[in-house]
């Protein structure tokens, strides 16, 4: 019995890392963090209080307003004319910082309850780096064209994956499949256009234990 029970307990041992590492097919909206709930005064506005609200910022964030110059009375009247509408500008630049802020976090900020787990995500590949041919070095990204004819999902929105065994392209956005741990890394990664060079932000790094083409 206890020769049996040694045995158990190095099977179960031997059994735990295996289903840590079990890998788990994930969406592009679960890269997404838990939203924050925050409140956006914006949302409320009419068109042309936003509109005169932006104006206002404008002339005040380049210089203090003299009532009189003609630049200094336009701010002037923009502020009265909102206050009149039961609007603070002053609280509400406050919280445009705070809504920019929760938008960038939002857009940032990976889901840490992936983290450190092995999975498995299709998307479209763009290479960065090229090794006889094969991209080593790559782009994940959730739709065709993004970065290149669109503008660049939210980093958080893009993986990118190093693959030392290459993966063989042919043209922009190969669809595939990419598996490995998924890990944080915020990065600036240079991709090469045809027009030029752009700077493309990501949250995640995947190290891929294997890249599959997607059928």
């Amino acid at each position: 019995m206890k020769i049996l029970g040694f045995a158990v307990a190095v099977a179960l041992a031997f059994a735990q890392p295996a289903a840590a590492f079990e890998t788990q097919n994930i969406t592009w909206d679960e890269l997404l963090p838990e939203p924050r709930p925050y409140h956006d005064p914006f949302l409320e506005l009419e068109y042309t209080q936003i509109r005169d609200l932006a104006e206002l910022f404008r002339i005040e964030k380049t210089q203090t307003p003299d009532p009189s110059t003609a630049t200094g009375a336009k701010a002037l009247e923009i502020r009265e004319d909102l206050v009149s509408q039961g609007l603070d500008p002053d609280q509400l630049f406050e919280q445009r910082g705070i809504v920019m802020n929760q938008r960038k976090l939002a857009a940032t900020e990976p889901n840490v309850d992936l983290l450190g787990k092995v999975v498995r995500l299709p998307g479209y590949l763009l290479p960065l780096e090229m090794v006889d041919q094969r991209a080593v070095e790559f782009l994940l990204v959730p739709t065709v064209g993004a970065c290149i004819h669109t503008p660049p999902p939210p980093a958080n929105q893009m993986v990118l994956v190093r693959y030392e065994k290459g993966f063989k392209v042919d043209g922009l956005f190969n669809p595939v499949w990419i598996s490995g741990a998924l890990t944080a890394q915020n990065r600036s990664n240079s991709l090469h256009l045809v027009d030029g060079q752009a700077e493309v932000e990501t949250t995640y790094f995947v190290d891929a234990m294997s890249v599959d083409i997607f059928q």
